[in-house]
């Protein structure tokens, strides 16, 4: 019998997070902790198993929130900042076993190799900074992390493609804007979906609320979590109010548990 999956939802976010530094719209004067949100991060815990999905720049910090005391691995969706800058930030878990695997598509680890040069050095290599246990991944191929099957899941961020994942009955897609078919397909049957929805307004690269209500109803999930958040989406207890009964808001901080 396969093991419960719980899902820890470490930052829901946008790029800037909530409040956006500076600015004095509603959202982001809201004393409402559920409109306070970190960089887009989950945490998949099971059995004696730890991995994150994406480590962007507010890692250090929800680890921290969430006294985790150790991790087996980081599966990264695509390269952009708000996703990988805490790069760094895994260097005590790095020091504990001498490495920490990532899963990446290969032109991922080409940014981060440009990016974060001196983690990639082979020669003189600062004996402070992290190791990397680069794993490439493709939408073609499936691959374990610990026990666990995870099936790749292509879409597009704007003409960006990000990967997204499927484990057991559980789907985590952010930054999508368009899907092919054939990825919609590999997800049909997924329980709970979590997924992006920036705002109500249209975006080049990101799902509205229109759009991912869409994309939801056609891959069919039993419950859908929405994240990567902006403040223009509105309040979160206002937002909540107005989606469908099996649709929600994420929050930081927010444990789902997958039942198998």
């Amino acid at each position: 019998m396969k093991s419960t999956l719980t899902v820890t939802f470490l930052g829901t976010g946008t790029s800037q997070g909530i409040p956006v530094i500076g600015s004095n719209h509603p959202v982001c004067l809201s004393n409402d902790s559920k409109d306070k949100r970190l960089r887009v991060s989950v945490l998949l815990t099971w059995e004696n198993y730890r991995y994150v999905i994406d480590c962007g720049p507010d890692f250090r910090q929800q680890m921290l929130r969430e006294n985790v005391q150790s991790i087996d691995g980081i599966l990264l969706t695509h390269e952009h900042s708000d996703h990988t800058a805490g790069l760094d930030d895994i260097r005590p878990f790095s020091f504990q076993k001498g490495h920490v695997d990532f899963f990446a598509h290969q032109r991922v680890f080409n940014s981060l190799h440009q990016r974060f040069a001196y983690i990639f050095e082979t020669e003189n290599k600062y004996p402070g900074a992290p190791t990397i246990n680069e794993i490439e991944i493709d939408k073609n191929s499936s691959f374990t992390i610990g026990n666990k099957e995870v099936i790749p899941v292509e879409a597009f961020h704007a003409a960006l493609p990000v990967l997204g994942f499927k484990i057991d009955r559980f789907t985590y897609l952010t930054d999508v804007k368009t899907m092919e078919e054939a990825e919609i397909q590999k997800i049909k049957g997924t329980e709970i979906l979590v997924i992006n929805c920036l705002r109500k307004k249209p975006h080049h690269s990101h799902l509205n609320l229109e759009e991912a209500l869409a994309l939801i109803q056609k891959i069919g999930p039993k419950t859908t979590y929405l994240t990567h958040i902006s403040h223009l989406m509105g309040f979160h207890k206002a937002v909540e109010a107005e989606l469908p009964d099996n649709i929600h808001l994420a929050y930081d901080g927010l444990t789902v548990e997958v039942k198998n």
